[in-house]
């Protein structure tokens, strides 16, 4: 408990430093906007490859890669329905932030802390489902249905929502790495062994991140937006929950880790969605930062009821 407990609060001194940091003028406008593209052309893909070769693939727990991928899905069209009236900025806001967990660089640690192997393989296959939207799914989800007003065919929108989607490097390494595992395919070590510093830089940059888009002036009606953002995430998360324990046909072991990895936090990348597309980037860091902070509590009660 400890060790997983000084993890977290050393993400939390992270993102402290990139909120220090971006207060201070020192990086400049567009230091968010570069170490954005950094982290998303080349740290989280070197992590992506580092965390496939290190779980094997057992395809007994496939599933969990389209449950990761509905996850994201779901409240993704749920909440851009009901979004559809509101104005541009909040449902930029919204659509970035809604869906997806930060596991690769956060509930990862309290998995690998209290579930024996086979929690770590089943969470590495539903992040690989999750990963799927996150890293770039989303991204495109969000030109083709919230920006790309001036592509009213549904042939247009699947066509931006397509070349979004594989202008993803790291989507087209989980790709890779899928096909790879089916077959039985490994990554030499001395790959592995090339790309490690790259991949450990990975989780410094994106607590970093979200500590310079964090900013702390908000009006009345962003305060709003913001609570209606966390209210749906935190519905959605107690859904995915009640669901995995009681209904879905999983082991043991897969159905407590999966309850565990509903309450992780926002995505790192939702903030930079948010900054792409033109919203509110303060307001996206802050919110990313309240999910970190309830996934802390939350997570933490979840290992302790469930008697792991």
């Amino acid at each position: 408990m400890l060790d997983v407990l000084s993890k977290v609060a050393s993400f939390v001194a992270i993102i402290l430093m990139g909120v220090a940091a971006g207060h201070s003028g020192k990086f400049g406008e567009s230091a968010g906007r570069l170490i954005s593209k950094i982290v998303f052309n080349l740290t989280l893909p070197c992590a992506i490859i580092r965390a496939f070769e290190a779980s094997e693939l057992n395809r007994s727990l496939l599933p969990l890669i389209a449950l990761g991928f509905v996850s994201n899905v779901l409240p993704f069209f749920l909440s851009l329905a009901v979004y559809a009236n509101k104005p541009k900025e909040e449902q930029i806001l919204q659509q970035s932030n809604v869906a997806g967990f930060n596991i690769g660089c956060f509930a990862l640690a309290f998995v690998q802390a209290f579930f024996p192997s086979q929690g770590a393989v089943a969470t590495c296959l539903f992040d690989a489902g999750n990963s799927l939207m996150c890293t770039g799914g989303t991204w495109a989800l969000i030109r083709a249905c919230v920006l790309g007003t001036d592509y009213q065919c549904l042939r247009d929108k699947a066509k931006v929502f397509a070349r979004a989607l594989l202008s993803s490097v790291a989507f087209d390494c989980y790709v890779v790495l899928i096909v790879m595992g089916l077959f039985g395919l490994r990554i030499p070590p001395l790959a592995i062994t090339l790309i490690d510093p790259v991949a450990n830089a990975n989780s410094f940059l994106a607590m970093f991140m979200i500590g310079l888009m964090i900013r702390f002036s908000v009006n009345k009606a962003k305060v709003v937006e913001l609570v209606r953002l966390l209210i749906w995430r935190f519905a959605f998360a107690t859904l995915l929950s009640l669901a995995v324990l009681f209904l879905l046909p999983l082991d043991p072991v897969a159905r407590k880790v999966v309850a565990v990895l509903a309450w992780a936090p926002a995505p790192s990348m939702g903030p930079v969605y948010t900054l792409w597309a033109g919203g509110d980037k303060g307001l996206a860091g802050m919110a990313n930062a309240l999910t970190i902070l309830a996934s802390i509590v939350v997570m933490t009660s979840l290992v302790i009821l469930l008697e792991v």
